[in-house]
């Protein structure tokens, strides 16, 4: 089987001053869960290698350049699949971890449980030697003053989600030589949620699925409106009744924008190479590697190609 690796770093109103960060951060991510998949190494590990890299990117809401809640704490929330026996691992509402992902597929292997949140993910991060950074560690100063500029000026989610304010997640999708794919995705939130907010990323069915039978999927958008149409599932359901990933994909976005006005993105492969980086917001960061391809985009009908060397 050929591999394949998508990743997104975000579907929402990207301003130009971060576009060409978004941009190589993407490539960069690709590149490096694409390098565990030619030495035949799992989709599991080459889509938490991927979301690693953007969660220590600052560019990116995940990990480093988390965005702020209402009480100036960074609370984050990671989901990690593998489509072979549908084990997953997901962590929400985790405070001042740098690489949740990573905490999340723990949560997968070393506990009975699918999903920690809040204080006991963090209590289960201490155990096995996960420590926390201060919130300064994390957040930008860019952060700090957008998120002073929202409490003065009381501008709500829904709002900054559809401004150049919104900042969102980061995910991968992967197929390895062996047949087998997976998914993850990993999210700051949106600035200024309230304390103990968890959108789509964290839940499987949501922010992300994958099995082997049918796909992976990661997604990125509006949190309530991904969770209320279920969306990285509802993609799924229809690539089982024939239609291809980019079919799937669209029909999925499109229904979530007329049922409950909610845009967004997502990625997703099939268990045949099928791949699609599909979006209904302004702009999304994405990039893929193919047979060697490297491919990636940021506004609509975005498809650059260079060769991976």
């Amino acid at each position: 089987m050929k591999p394949v690796m998508v990743v997104h770093g975000g579907a929402w109103a990207i301003p130009d001053a971060f576009a060409e960060a978004s941009v190589a951060g993407v490539k960069a991510a690709a590149r490096a869960g694409n390098a565990v998949l030619k030495i035949g190494g799992s989709a599991l590990d080459a889509v938490e290698a991927a979301v690693r890299m953007m969660e220590d990117d600052p560019v990116f809401d995940a990990g480093h350049g988390a965005v702020l809640n209402t009480d100036g704490e960074v609370e984050l929330d990671a989901i990690i699949m593998e489509g072979k026996t549908l084990a997953a691992g997901a962590v929400s509402s985790v405070r001042n971890i740098a690489n949740p992902v990573s905490l999340a597929r723990a949560v997968m292997e070393k506990t009975p449980h699918v999903m920690l949140t809040d204080r006991g993910a963090n209590q289960f991060a201490e155990s096995i030697g996960i420590s926390m950074l201060p919130t300064d560690a994390l957040v930008t100063e860019e952060e700090r003053r957008e998120w002073e500029h929202c409490k003065k000026y009381v501008v709500g989610v829904k709002e900054l989600f559809n401004s150049q304010w919104g900042h969102d997640t980061v995910g991968a999708v992967a197929l390895d030589s062996m047949g087998n794919v997976a998914c993850a995705t990993s999210t700051g939130g949106i600035r200024n949620k309230m304390v103990g907010r968890v959108g789509d990323s964290p839940i499987i069915g949501s922010g992300g699925y994958a099995d082997n039978k049918s796909g992976a999927v990661s997604c990125t958008g509006h949190g309530e409106s991904i969770l209320k149409v279920t969306l990285a599932r509802l993609i799924l359901f229809h690539m089982d009744q024939g239609r291809t990933a980019s079919e799937a994909a669209e029909h999925s976005l499109q229904y979530m924008g007329e049922r409950v006005q909610g845009g967004g993105g997502v990625i997703v492969v099939s268990p045949t190479g099928d791949w699609t980086a599909t979006f209904t917001t302004e702009r999304m960061a994405w990039a893929a590697v193919d047979e060697d391809v490297l491919s990636y985009g940021l506004n609509p009908k975005d498809k650059f190609t260079e060769t991976v060397n």
